[in-house]
């Protein structure tokens, strides 16, 4: 094989007229293997060989000038002459130039390559004459220069034939080894792509070499031996390589011409197998081609894959050199692996990292760096000549996390990651829980101290009051926890809660528990951390808590009347070099209102601060830009008046500056606070393309500093990263500004300042990378300059209300319209003073809060201020004083007092409970009424002595048509509230209408986001029927009331409506119509506004079987008050009856236990608890779920030990059955009773018997299965009171097969001693088309031996096998019919022997056919035309032809009916239909169909067009080629080579000549025309025979004699020598040396 140079790789000129398929496939393989390389090498070679004649000629000028006729001119002479300059070595590749051309005709190219003669180069340089005018303005490209010619073909001159002065001349470093290389390269980009600005692509096109010039006889490549030369010329010269990038580096361009240099100083340093052949032209020219054996090129091929090798090495070297040739980054070349390991084991993470100077590597824990001084014998970290190691002693499950080795130096960092996890052992308790010598367990074990199923009882002593803190101290709160009873190895787990939200440690918090103690301590005290503080103590599934809030108050200004802090600093929206940073807005002005606030950033790992704004920004949110990429921050602010600046607020957690599909990915993994940096290490990019522009831009947040700006990436951007520049325009014009003109900005965001404010103004983005600015997006809107977000609007109706003697409830309603609210501020102040205090420094949420550390006795009033983003407030209106002392106060008046029934005599009235209680339950209400007559209302009178505790009631004794008001007052502990406000005046009379009245006492509860639950009682006056159903109503409560909609579409029984579907956030009213026979009555009263939301701790109520199968629903409430109560109902109903269930509740929870549950207690259970905030629940027991209890409840009265899988058997390998099964979990003591048809079996000799405690596994061996056991296997479980059995019948079929099956094992385990087979012998098609049986064998040894037969005739193999991978295999090539039959393989040695069969008979062996034939189809190439005499050929090659191949032809979609002019057949592995004489009808598409027996493959070609008159064009020549051949003049023979006559004796030859025309015959003697005379008679007779006679020959006429015969195809001559010598006795005449005669045909 001859593989070309490595200095040709890529270049794309090549000779088209070389045919040798061998070789072309060779080349196209090279080239697309080749193809992806990165270094492009050009040829060269046309360029200098046209430069160097051009030069000798004296023509360099003209040539330069691009002169079409000299151009003509100086091709045909460097055609004619070669290149002296390269010593006439590449003038063979100079004279197939012409062929290099990539524009020319093809018959030009074919010409150029084909002929030799000076006709041949006629057409050749009238082909380039063609040429030169579309080659004219490429002229400048092709030539070199003059000067340059000169120089470089002074060079060249000066160059011996010698090769190795041409190594010397090569391997100057001088100006003219620079000035040869730039003429490499300008020749050779000249050549391959004409002007450089062209951007002309050459087609990709297949390699293929001159041939060498045609003598008489030709021979073909595949008939060439090793040591012959081979007819093609091997290019000799090239040009450097052209870099990539575009950029020169004068490092790389030595290395590379150096190595073309080497390569062409291996090429010519030996002549092994090169010879050089010089072949006259009718130009007296000569003209040189090197032929090479194959041995040779071999060789040189084996040498310059080395080089090449070399040169991707040293370029991959370079690649990683950067412009410091000498420094690069970190780069990883063995990884941390991660480990999953059990605990007090020992683990070692290793690692192995390059780069310069070296890296300095450090490991971190969860991103935090591990220090060996802290934790001595730990941790144990080596480094060595760049490995590194981290070792881990003892690891336990602390250790379990994410480990990253950090490599840095100068150039850069980088990580790697790994993780690590601990395991325990199951079953095994932890160190930490033995104390003193006791064992503790765990609480999750489930067992309790009295009969394990009773309950701890919880008390807290010494507990944590409401505390007050101020910013910077320490505070600690604790409890004492008494748990009964006290049992030693059961420990509660503590729990801290701050506003619902569990607490964990940190630096800011500690947590400790002693065993009777419980404390938290918070190290430095923040207003952050003010809240409600819980503390739980957990004892397995029961638990009690204790609230108290904790206060923290500002710390002391550092200037007199400057603003408090701000706090919850932070960060939002993180990107690449952008984060927007928000906070909440202290509630401590300093006594003149806060101007703005500063934001600071500082990096994480530095202790340096700067300031990101240099005005103060009011709204609380501000986008800090200019973050470096891969970096970590940390922000703070600081509240800034005309006093001064506030001391700063808590830092807020790092975050790193990372595109948010990064962040994603980081915080897949655990970690730890940000405490280092994190470098994201892009790859360099390719050359990339100029990136679209973005899309979806808009504004997403724009205040009166700054607009802040949000799109997507562009889809079209290359490989590489992109960067924006952001333009502005005032809204109106085209004026467009860049905002960033320095530095372009990574992420989708950007804050754009210095706006004038009410200003309009337009935004776009552009993008931009190394290719260059893309287009713009589209502009946004017209946006005016100042803030989007309003201030919210003051809270209203401060109501306070008592609660203890040092604290004051206070209720508001929230602030209309706001928008992105984040809390409240509550302020109070004595009466009178005019000093207000804040309640709290934290915003809270919700619509209460419990004002605490108030004076005793003190009359407070309150106000409210609600925040967002854009600022604080006005203050809501202060509330009316209130005294600070007992909560116990009378309740305010009821309110939407309305008539529900009027009759001739009495009035029902109804009304909604007070809004304020009064801070006790309400024990009844008193109604009072009066007459109004003539509009002037009368006295009040009582119409009840004793309070109703229903809001509904029937006042008697009334007068019929008389006008009455009537006001109602509430009543609690603290006595009789004040009445409501006079109604509006009723008519008593009767109502005689037909739809019932309207429903009342309405009441919402189990609010949650989505969902409620409507009660409301039925209507007092029903109408003239029964009612019968009931509509909800619904709508917003802003809607008017034309968008009321009624819930349910058919009128419901109940009392009762889930209302499913509702917004969450949104606030909704209700209302309820009854109906009748006679229809829909009047709506009840609505209800107040109810916002679904489900609040912060809100619990569902849950179903629990316990261990004794006990039912029962459990409620937790941790909102409780101490008046606080469970209310259960059912069906919303009170349960009266309290015999079927049993009502317990202690602290937080409440249980109702069914005592027999079924069908009666089918419905909805409710719990409610009272003094809350609507805190309820309920769960719904219908059938399904009935029957699931009573299951479950079954299971657990009587326990059965869980199965994971039945009793089962299965054979082992001998043969035995194993009968088994598995339990879910088996205790120590669980026992296991096997049974055979009733009778319990025993370990024994028979049968083996296990039980494994720890993983549930009962198995049974039985050793051999026999006759008499057949029947049923039973396994019985007992563990504890839980049992189980699990049986397995072996009766009938299944124990015969079971028996069977089992037999079969045995003497399969037997067979296996031995030799044996593992896979039996089976077949597959090669990819070469050959069959190869195979089987996979087992068990083998030395002496074992395998034997091959076929139709019992053992096949001799010429191979002893090995038995390499188990697997032996026999391949039979070619496989046919002749191979059918019955094959045999054998093993044996002395432990046995073991056969396998295979029939390749009937329907086997057809099957076998058909995939040989598939792949033979598979194998055939595409079709191709070949051009004959006869006319044109279409062909394929296969890997083999078989006739059951089946082929057939198509010619546009018909089959091809085949005569004498269109004929198919098969030459060895050539498929061919031979098309004689064609005629245009023969165009058209022409498919090859090859059936395989099953599947029908195509190959197709389409000949038509350029193809079709190619091929004819082709056909023709050759055509007349043969009529030529067979016409021309020729010697058939009958003259001798040599003859000897003695002197005086007479001389007659005569020869056979023919042709077609009759052909002329000239006779020659020493080569000069010979003339008859009477000595010399010279016949031609009929055009056939001519004859020589001389009669009576003398030594004068010996000499070399030759018949020349001519007619218009051709010449041919015969040459014969005459030797005349002188008998014995005579003087001796020297003779010409004989020479054997010789025929040359032109």
């Amino acid at each position: 094989m001859m593989a070309l140079p490595f200095y040709q790789k890529h270049h794309e000129h090549y000779d088209r007229a070389y045919r040798h398929k061998e070789l072309q496939s060779t080349l196209s393989q090279y080239q697309k293997e080749e193809k992806r390389k990165s270094a492009v090498y050009s040829h060269g070679s046309t360029a200098y060989s046209r430069g160097s004649a051009a030069y000798r000629h004296g023509s360099a000028a003209a040539y330069s000038h691009g002169s079409a006729a000299a151009y003509s001119h100086e091709s045909a002479a460097a055609y004619s002459h070669g290149s002296a300059a390269y010593g006439h070595e590449s003038a063979a590749y100079s004279h197939g130039s012409a062929a290099y051309d990539h524009e020319s005709a093809a018959h030009s190219r074919r010409s150029a390559a084909y002929s030799l003669g000076s006709e041949s180069l006629s057409k050749m340089s009238s082909a380039y004459d063609h040429e030169s005018a579309a080659h004219s303005r490429r002229s400048a490209a092709y030539s070199l220069g003059s000067e340059s010619l000169s120089k470089m073909s002074a060079a060249y001159d000066h160059e011996s034939a010698a090769l190795s002065r041409r190594s010397a001349a090569d391997s100057l470093g001088s100006e003219s080894l620079s000035k040869r290389s730039a003429a490499y390269s300008l020749g050779s980009e000249a050549y391959s792509h004409g002007l450089k600005d062209s951007n002309i692509m050459i087609e990709d096109r297949s390699y293929k070499l001159s041939p060498k010039a045609k003598r008489a006889k030709q021979s073909l490549f595949s008939e060439e031996k090793e040591n012959k030369a081979i007819d093609y010329v091997v290019p000799v010269f090239t040009g450097r390589q052209v870099y990539v990038s575009g950029i020169t580096d004068t490092e790389q361009e030595r290395i590379k011409e150096s190595a073309a240099y080497i390569a062409r100083r291996n090429l010519f340093a030996t002549g092994e197998g090169i010879s050089a052949t010089r072949v006259a032209t009718s130009s007296s020219t000569e003209e040189q081609h090197e032929k090479k054996s194959r041995k040779v090129a071999i060789r040189e091929s084996a040498e310059r894959l080395a080089l090449k090798k070399t040169l991707e090495e040293t370029e991959e070297f370079h690649r990683k050199l950067n412009e410091d040739k000498l420094l690069h980054a970190p780069e990883f070349v063995i990884k941390p692996r991660s480990h999953t390991v059990w605990e007090k084991q020992n683990v070692k993470l290793h690692c192995t990292v390059t780069g310069w100077p070296e890296p300095r590597l450090t490991w971190y824990k969860n991103n935090v760096p591990i220090n060996v001084h802290t934790h001595p014998g730990k941790y144990i970290i080596e480094s060595r000549y760049g490995m590194h190691s981290l070792e881990i002693n003892k690891c336990d499950f602390e250790d379990t996390a994410q480990y990253r080795a950090s490599a840095m130096n100068v150039k850069g960092e980088l990580s790697a990651y790994a993780s690590l996890v601990v395991k325990r052992y199951k079953g095994e308790f932890d160190e930490s829980y033995f104390h003193a010598g006791t064992v503790t367990m765990p609480l999750s074990f489930g067992v309790t101290p009295h009969g394990y199923a009773s309950k701890f009882e919880i008390h807290f002593v010494d507990k944590f009051e409401v505390s007050f803190g101020r910013e910077g101290e320490t505070m600690s709160l604790g409890c004492t926890v008494i748990i009964h009873p006290d049992i030693k190895r059961f420990h509660p787990e503590i729990q801290w809660y701050r506003n619902g939200v569990l607490i964990t440690p940190s630096k800011w918090v500690q947590m400790h528990w002693s065993g009777e103690r419980a404390t938290l301590t918070l190290a430095h005290a923040n207003k952050e951390d003010e809240g409600l503080y819980t503390l739980r103590v957990v004892m397995g599934d029961y638990y009690e808590q204790y609230s108290a809030y904790v206060f923290v108050r500002d710390a002391d200004a550092e200037m007199p009347g400057a603003p408090a802090s701000p706090l919850d600093v932070e960060c939002l929206d993180a990107n690449k070099d952008y984060v927007i940073i928000s906070w909440k807005q202290p509630a401590v002005d300093g006594g003149s209102p806060i101007l703005g606030y500063f934001i600071d950033k500082c990096e994480v790992g530095t202790t340096h601060w700067s300031q990101c704004n240099e005005t103060p920004v009011k709204f609380a949110r501000f986008p800090v830009t200019g973050l470096i990429e891969g970096r970590s921050y940390i922000f703070r602010v600081r509240a800034v008046n005309k006093a001064g600046i506030s001391i700063p607020s808590r830092v807020s957690e790092p975050v790193a500056a990372l595109d948010p599909a990064d962040r994603a990915r980081l915080r897949s993994h655990p970690s730890a606070p940000w405490t280092g940096q994190i470098i994201v290490t892009e790859e360099e990019p390719a050359e990339g393309v100029v990136p679209g522009p973005p899309s979806d831009l808009h504004v997403i947040e724009a205040t009166k500093n700054y607009v802040v700006l949000s799109w997507k990436p562009p889809g079209e951007r290359g490989h590489e990263g992109v960067m924006y520049f952001v333009e502005k325009c005032t809204a109106g014009t085209e004026n467009w500004q860049r905002v960033n003109t320095e530095i372009p900005v990574k992420s989708p965001r950007f804050a754009v300042f210095d706006l004038a404010e009410g200003k309009s103004y337009r935004f776009r983005v552009r993008c931009c990378n190394s290719a260059g600015i893309g287009e713009p997006s589209e502009a946004t809107e017209a946006t005016v300059v100042g803030d989007k977000l309003d201030i919210p609007k003051a809270p209203g109706r401060i109501i306070p209300t008592r609660n203890t003697d040092t604290s004051v409830v206070v209720t508001w309603t929230e602030s209309k319209d706001a928008k992105e609210l984040v809390g409240y501020y509550v302020e109070a102040s004595i009466a009178g003073s005019g000093r207000w205090e804040p309640s709290n420094n934290n915003p809270v949420k919700g619509t209460r809060f419990i004002c605490h550390g108030l004076l005793t006795g003190e009359n407070y009033i309150f106000r409210v201020r609600a925040v967002n983003a854009a600022g604080l407030s006005e203050y809501s209106q202060e509330s009316e004083a209130i005294e600070v002392k007992a909560a116990i106060a009378a309740p305010s008046p009821p309110y939407d007092i309305t008539v529900l029934e009027s009759v001739r005599d009495s009035m029902v009235l109804g009304w909604k409970q007070p809004k304020i209680i009064g801070g006790a339950e309400i024990t009844g209400y008193y109604v009072n009424y009066r007459e109004v007559i003539d509009g002037v209302p009368g006295k009040w009178n009582e119409a009840n002595i004793k309070p109703v505790s229903e809001r509904a009631y029937r006042i008697h004794n009334l007068k019929e048509n008389m006008v009455y008001q009537f006001q109602v007052a509430a009543a609690n502990l603290a006595g009789v509230g004040t009445p409501s406000p006079p109604t509006r005046s009723f008519k008593c009379e009767e109502w005689t209408i037909a739809v019932p009245g309207p429903p009342h006492d309405l009441l919402c509860t189990e609010v949650r986001k989505d969902s409620l639950v409507l009660l409301w009682k039925p209507p007092v006056y029903i109408g003239r029927n029964p009612v019968t159903g009931y509509y909800v109503d619904v709508k917003e409560t802003e809607a008017t009331d034309e968008h009321w909609r009624s819930v349910n579409e058919k009128p419901i029984a109940n009392k009762f409506l889930k209302v499913s579907g509702l917004k969450e956030g949104v606030s909704y009213l209700f209302r309820v119509r009854a109906t009748n026979q006679a229809g829909v009555g009047k709506p009840s009263d609505t209800t107040d506004p109810v916002i679904a939301e489900t609040r912060p701790g809100t619990k569902e109520m849950e179903v629990d079987v316990d261990d004794n199968g006990v039912i029962s629903l459990n409620f937790e409430c941790d909102q409780m008050s101490p008046d606080s109560k469970f209310v259960w109902s059912k069906n919303y109903e009170p349960i009266e009856d309290e015999s079927r269930l049993d009502f317990d509740a202690k602290g937080g929870k409440s249980k109702a236990a069914f005592k027999d549950l079924g069908e009666d207690d089918l419905g909805i259970y409710s719990c409610a608890v009272t003094d809350t905030d609507g805190v309820s629940s309920s769960y719904t027991i219908d059938e399904e779920e009935m029957k699931r209890l009573l299951a479950l409840s079954h299971e657990h009265k009587f326990p059965t030990v869980p199965l994971k899988s039945e009793l089962a058997a299965e054979l082992l390998e001998k043969g035995q059955v194993r009968f088994w099964l598995q339990a879910e979990k088996l205790s120590g003591n669980a026992k296991v009773n096997f049974v055979f048809n009733d009778k319990e079996i025993v370990n024994g000799e028979k049968y083996k018997m296990k039980v494994d405690h720890n993983t549930g596994l009962i198995e049974m061996i039985m050793d051999k299965i026999e006759d008499s056991d057949e029947g049923t296997y039973t396994f019985q479980l007992q563990d504890g009171k839980a049992t189980n059995q699990s049986s397995l019948v072996l009766i009938g079929d299944v124990f015969k097969k079971l028996q069977n099956e089992a037999d079969f094992q045995r003497q399969e385990w037997f067979r296996k001693q031995g030799p044996h087979f593992i896979e039996y012998l089976g077949w597959e098609v090669t990819a070469d088309c050959n069959v190869l049986l195979k089987c996979k064998v087992a068990n083998i040894k030395k002496e074992t031996h395998i034997v091959w037969y076929k139709d019992g005739r053992e096949i001799m193999v010429d191979e002893e096998h090995d038995f390499k991978d188990g697997v032996c295999t026999l391949l039979i090539s070619e496989f046919s019919k002749k191979d059918a039959g019955i094959y045999e393989v054998i093993l044996k040695d002395d432990r046995g022997k073991d056969k396998s069969k295979l029939k390749l008979v009937e329907a086997a062996f057809a099957d076998l056919m058909n995939e040989v034939c598939r792949k033979i189809a598979v194998s055939a190439t595409e079709l191709k035309i070949q051009s004959t005499a006869e006319g044109i050929r279409l062909f394929s090659f296969v890997n083999y032809y078989l006739e059951d191949l089946r082929v057939s032809w198509l010619h546009n979609d018909a089959k091809i009916k085949y005569t004498d002019r269109v004929k198919t057949g098969v030459t060895g592995e050539q498929i061919w239909l031979q098309i004689s004489e064609p005629t245009p009808q023969d165009k058209g598409k022409y498919i090859m169909e090859l059936f395989d027996g099953k599947t029908t493959h195509t190959r197709k070609l389409d000949l038509s067009g350029q193809a079709f008159d190619e091929a004819c064009a082709e056909f023709q020549r050759l055509k007349q080629a043969a009529v030529a051949e067979k016409n021309r003049a020729r010697i058939l023979g009958g003259l001798p080579d040599v003859v000897t006559i003695q002197e005086g004796k007479a001389l007659n030859l005569t020869c056979n000549v023919w042709g077609d025309p009759v052909p002329e015959v000239t006779w020659l003697k020493n080569e000069k025309p010979l003339t008859a005379d009477a000595h010399c008679i010279l016949k031609y007779e009929s055009g056939k025979s001519a004859s020589f006679t001389m009669t009576g020959v003398n030594t004068i006429d010996s000499g070399r004699y030759s018949i020349l015969v001519k007619n218009k195809y051709g010449t041919e001559t015969s040459d014969f020598t005459v030797s005349v010598f002188i008998p014995e006795g005579e003087d001796e005449v020297s003779k010409p040396e004989p020479s054997k005669g010789d025929k040359k045909k032109v």
